[in-house]
Parts: structure tokens; C-alpha cells; sequence
């Protein structure tokens, strides 16, 4: 499976963050699976991307054309591909993978997330989602989406269309045996 990897561009984080994600990036090759992600060489994009690489997994870069600059972009990607926006990118990021797992990162991921589970929940595609909540950085993003589900802004099924674990493992085993149709999109609308 090819699976859509969101998450940090910068180095500036703490360095548990960056060797977890090089340990997701060496479960996801061992699994047979393949990353997809936005090309980036630093932060959890490069962590991810290192990892897979140690293993030789596969690897597909998607970035904008304007990325490309020195040190900017993951140079072992097993295939690059160019856009010339950021919307094009997050469109073949979607069309190209069979899951989204997203680890620690700011407002680029938290766009990216929202936008996939947004799309999930509509219906607009039945793939699994998958939160890293490496030392435990998106427990506050969790009780938000709570207190949406406590003052009736969203069903508490929304919260059946997420993973979340801080075990590489687990995420990948979850994805594994994910089966769409346990999970009708009717039933995540909040219609009342």
C-alpha cells in the first residue's frame, strides 16, 4: 500500500520526534508499504523519508516545482514528482495513497488533516486515517475535537474514523486490517 505521510518540515523540533519518525518510516518499508509524501528533506517528512530509505523502501516525493531548492527536497526519493501548486500537491497526495498517517507537525499538517478527515466524512474516500501522537503532541487536537463532539458541533462517530497511537506498529497494523465498509460515511453526518 502506498501510504500518505503529513508532518513536519523543520529541524527545529526535538530530536524524539525525528527519530520516531525514522522508526515509522523503517516500519512502513518492512511492511512491504510504500511512502508518499511532500518531498521534504527536513523535519518528520525527512525523518519518515530517512527511515524507509534505510530499508529501501519506496518513496514518492509530491512537491511544487518552486520547492526545488538546494537542500530543500529528500534526494533519495524513489520518484519525484512536480506541481506547480500546493493544492495540486495535496490533490495527487489524496488521489495517490491508500491511507494518511499524520505525525507531529504545524500548520501545514494541521491543514493537510483536516482537509483528509473533512473528505472522510463526507464520503469523498474511504481510507484510513491515522493519528502519531509521538509523545503524546496531538492530545489537545483530540480533546478539541471532543469538546466539538461534547456541544454537539460534530457526532461522536467522527471520532471512529481516527487512529490514534504513538506505536509505528500499531498504526500500520491498523491500516492493514482497516475495512471501509465498517465504517458507511452516513453515519458520520451530523445532520439533526
Amino acid at each position: 500500500m502506498k501510504l500518505c505521510i503529513y508532518g513536519a518540515s523543520s529541524n527545529a523540533i526535538d530530536k524524539t520526534f525525528l527519530d520516531a519518525g525514522e522508526l515509522l518510516g523503517q516500519v512502513i518499508a518492512d511492511g512491504n508499504h510504500s511512502v508518499v509524501f511532500g518531498g521534504g528533506a527536513a523535519g518528520l517528512m525527512g525523518a519518515v523519508a530517512r527511515g524507509a530509505h534505510s530499508k529501501n523502501g519506496e518513496i514518492i516525493g509530491i512537491c511544487p516545482s518552486f520547492f526545488n531548492v538546494d537542500g530543500a527536497l529528500f534526494t533519495e526519493c524513489s520518484e519525484m514528482i512536480y506541481t506547480e501548486t500546493m493544492r495540486e500537491r495535496k490533490q495527487l497526495l489524496e488521489e495517490m495513497s491508500d491511507a494518511f498517517i499524520i505525525t507531529p507537525g504545524g500548520i501545514g499538517t494541521f491543514d493537510e488533516f483536516f482537509e483528509i478527515y473533512t473528505l472522510r466524512q463526507l464520503g469523498v474516500h474511504k481510507k484510513p486515517i491515522a493519528i502519531f501522537n509521538t509523545n503524546g503532541y496531538y492530545n489537545s487536537l483530540i480533546d478539541m475535537l471532543n469538546n466539538a463532539i461534547d456541544k454537539s458541533f460534530m457526532p461522536n462517530t467522527n471520532m471512529d474514523l481516527l487512529f490514534v497511537s504513538d506505536n509505528p506498529q500499531e498504526i500500520i497494523k491498523h491500516i492493514e486490517n482497516y475495512n471501509a465498509a465498517d465504517y458507511d460515511a452516513a453515519q458520520f453526518k451530523f445532520i439533526k
